[in-house]
């Protein structure tokens, strides 16, 4: 989940920014309000100041980050240089940054060539602008412009890179931007900036800095990776390295309560096939998992393709009920966690595909046979396969994982087990989110609960959630023909 702690001084912060809006009327207060996502306060509620701070001071904790977007983005609210900066860090802070090492954003600067960063002054001094305190005291603070005014950061930017190039190396740069000392998401923010169409105008540049730096991030778990193309140019996003290892899923078995019958067709190229009962009540995808993940388009599309459908709506409706049979009749928490994540992501099938009853593993003698060497976790609740090999686990806690007798008495040696199985797919490279059965057990409180961790979740891993509207959440149930 996504970092609370900083939340207090945020509030703060854009407390004061939003106190700005007393420059407006009364009559203006109340669209300025909606507009930035803040609960109306009506008029003879009291004097200007006293609508801001009430209706400010109601924004929930899990909306006001995006308030806070909102702000910045608002152009008759002034924001200091160093109050957007600060805010920034504490908005981007949330999102579980990628981890840079001083010493690995030194030795990439000190790789670097200025010169072949700065071929587009304009463009290299809007990045600089957009991530970096240029306006600013520069750091000879007795200095001045012609004698008019103190020199800015960006007044030496450009003496130093532009009129005298050469005088600053990359190094010289990062170290009077602040950069060694910046937040992780700020410094990763610069180097995607550095590599992008809008500062480097030739692929093979963008390519070889991107190369460059990348042999300085990798010892550290992280890289620049192409993630798409920006009219023709690559994209480039700091993505981890560690979680996706250069394995990639070959078979996923889901949608099943019962022990699958598998034999090897192929043991060379680890194919398989269910030789007992109804295929059709064991799932099994043994397509390529897209960079970007496993959507809903590709399993809506695997789908059409292997039940032969005409119609993609009625394949859409034909999956998400058969995705719903294989949930357990007695979890409505797993029901609910089903049932609210489409529910609120609908009608986009442009996010994550939410995998139910995932078999992790599998073995054709019994936990009596195999005895100790038993593997501890048969299945998994629900799977995500998410951008750049991310693989992300929800499971629904019944008491069924702690306690024996039917609820009755507590079991510590399942819950030992149950923390061992967690201990093993952190080690696999799988992170485990887990919910009380009773957050999920009435649909209203699941999608309360769901309406912030989806959000939290995808900006943690990065996923770009597609075009679905919050509009949406307020309905009772979904509607199977969007999905």
């Amino acid at each position: 989940m996504a970092d609370s702690r900083g939340m207090p001084a945020l509030r703060t912060l854009v407390g004061e920014v939003v106190a700005g809006l007393g420059g407006l009327t009364h009559r203006e207060l109340g669209p300025a309000f909606a507009q930035l996502g803040m609960p109306p306060v009506p008029e003879e509620a009291g004097s200007k100041r006293t609508r801001i701070e009430e209706s400010f001071g109601q924004v929930p904790e899990a909306e006001l980050p995006q308030v806070t977007r909102r702000v910045l983005q608002r152009g008759d609210l002034r924001v200091s240089p160093s109050t957007r900066h600060r805010i920034e860090d504490l908005l981007w802070a949330r999102d579980a940054p990628l981890e840079i090492p001083k010493k690995s954003r030194r030795e990439l600067a000190r790789a670097l060539v200025l010169p072949e960063l700065t071929q587009h002054r304009d463009r290299f001094m809007q990045l600089l602008d957009r991530l970096w305190i240029t306006e600013g005291p520069g750091p000879s603070l007795g200095d001045l412009l012609n004698g008019m005014r103190p020199v800015t950061l960006g007044d030496l930017v450009e003496r130093y890179v532009f009129r005298n190039p050469g005088d600053w190396s990359a190094e010289d740069l990062f170290d009077k931007l602040g950069a060694f000392e910046a937040g992780d998401a700020r410094f990763a923010r610069f180097l995607e900036g550095l590599v992008s169409a809008d500062v480097l105008l030739d692929e093979d540049l963008q390519r070889l800095t991107a190369g460059t730096i990348n042999i300085h991030l990798r010892p550290a778990g992280v890289e620049l990776r192409q993630t798409g193309d920006d009219s023709g140019y690559p994209l480039f996003t700091l993505v981890p390295t560690r979680l996706h290892a250069g394995r990639r899923p070959k078979n996923i078995i889901f949608a099943t309560r019962t022990k699958p019958d598998i034999r090897f067709r192929s043991s060379v190229d680890n194919d398989i096939e269910i030789v007992a009962g109804d295929p059709d009540d064991i799932l099994v995808y043994d397509r390529e998992i897209p960079t970007d993940g496993l959507r809903w388009r590709d399993l809506h599309a695997w789908w059409q393709d292997t039940r032969r459908f005409d119609s993609e709506v009625e394949a859409r409706k034909d999956l998400y009920q058969r995705l719903l049979r294989s949930l357990p009749e007695n979890s409505d928490g797993q029901r609910n966690l089903f049932l609210t994540y489409h529910e609120i992501l609908a009608p986009s099938v442009d996010v994550p595909a939410l995998l139910p009853e995932v078999w992790l593993h599998w073995d054709h003698k019994t936990v009596h046979q195999r005895g100790p060497e038993a593997l501890l976790r048969s299945r998994m609740d629900f799977l995500l396969l998410l951008p750049h090999g991310q693989r992300v686990v929800l499971e629904v806690d019944g008491s069924q994982h702690y306690t024996r007798d039917r609820g009755r008495t507590p079991d510590t040696a399942k819950y030992a087990a149950m923390v061992a199985a967690d201990r093993d797919l952190k080690l696999r490279e799988y992170e485990v989110f887990r919910f009380g059965h009773d957050e999920l057990k009435l649909i209203d409180d699941a999608r309360t609960l769901l309406q912030q961790f989806l959000p939290d979740l995808f900006r943690r891993f990065r996923v770009s959630s597609g075009r679905h509207s919050g509009s949406r959440s307020s309905r009772k149930s979904p509607s199977p023909d969007v999905r």
